[in-house]
């Protein structure tokens, strides 16, 4: 599977004389997009090579997450469960379209409250969910881990030294990390917060040894998941100009953020710019469910 590389023309950018470059990542897989298929790759590997059957990970209720781990699992012959944030939607998944779809690609689900789902990470936690299912390979929320870090890192390639800054959306950290590790010298690496605060930047810290990147936080629209009639009818005119979908949660801020960048001069002229396609647009059916329910403006599919 191979993404491709497609120039945005725009006449901001020509006005700018600053290039841009979207690297397609969710065309890789018509079901595992983007970054999901990066931070899995290995990670499903590894459960292969340690003879589990089980995969075990978290989400919410329109996780992309969840859906490319249920199709991954069943297309590498895993079991899948899928730790569910919300007990509340025990009784209505069906109607969600993100949980159906990861339901009918074999993942089972266990729905918990919000203040369980906070413990996820404890040791006492997982060892509860070992007892009622059984071993498992455990995937954590969002997918990132070092192995995760490792696929990401495939992203940039050889064809890919022309550009000076790489750009990037930033949820858990694992595949901008994966970026920032595999950048060239002369590259420099945005990251773009989806979540309000400033705590990536120690998880990514973590990580790299490298002072080449970023990241930005003031193109989050009020935290994970929150959106505004601004952004949607940014996305919506960057589809119509551009014929490149956008998701609300990750992409869409990114390239938000880096038109209004563009805009203010941040960048000289001549600079070339790659920003990802981290995927994500299965989500936005959900989003557009929850936009309708508060007579908000659509996000076009």
């Amino acid at each position: 599977m191979q993404s491709i590389n497609q120039l945005v023309e725009h006449p901001l950018l020509a006005e700018k004389q600053v290039s841009l470059v979207i690297k397609r990542e969710d065309v890789l897989h018509p079901f595992i997009s983007g970054n999901k298929y990066r931070k899995l790759k290995y990670n499903l590997l590894a459960a292969k090579l340690e003879g589990q059957h089980t995969i075990l990970t978290f989400g919410g209720a329109y996780s992309n997450h969840i859906a490319a781990t249920a199709y991954a699992a069943k297309e590498k012959g895993f079991k899948s469960i899928g730790v569910i944030r919300g007990e509340e939607l025990e009784n209505s998944w069906p109607t969600n379209t993100t949980l159906k779809r990861a339901f009918d690609d074999g993942m089972r689900f266990k729905f918990i409250s919000r203040s369980d789902y906070r413990k996820k990470e404890s040791t006492v936690f997982i060892d509860d969910l070992q007892n009622e299912f059984g071993h498992f390979y455990l995937v954590p929320e969002g997918g990132t881990n070092d192995l995760a870090v490792k696929g990401c890192e495939e992203i940039i390639t050889q064809e890919d030294k022309e550009y000076d800054i790489i750009c990037s959306s930033v949820g858990t950290g694992g595949t901008v990390s994966g970026l920032i590790k595999s950048s060239f010298s002369h590259q420099k690496v945005l990251g773009f917060s989806a979540l309000k605060g400033d705590f990536l930047r120690d998880e990514i810290e973590k990580i790299v040894d490298n002072k080449r990147w970023q990241l930005l936080t003031n193109y989050h629209f009020g935290g994970y998941a929150k959106t505004s009639n601004e952004l949607i009818h940014f996305i919506n005119a960057f589809k119509e100009a551009t014929a490149i979908p956008l998701d609300p949660i990750y992409t869409g801020k990114m390239i938000f953020g880096l038109f209004n960048m563009v805009k203010h001069d941040t960048f000289a002229a001549g600079t070339k710019i790659m920003a990802v396609h981290t995927g994500g647009l299965q989500g936005i059916a959900g989003m557009n469910s929850v936009l309708k329910k508060k007579n908000l403006p659509l996000l076009n599919i």
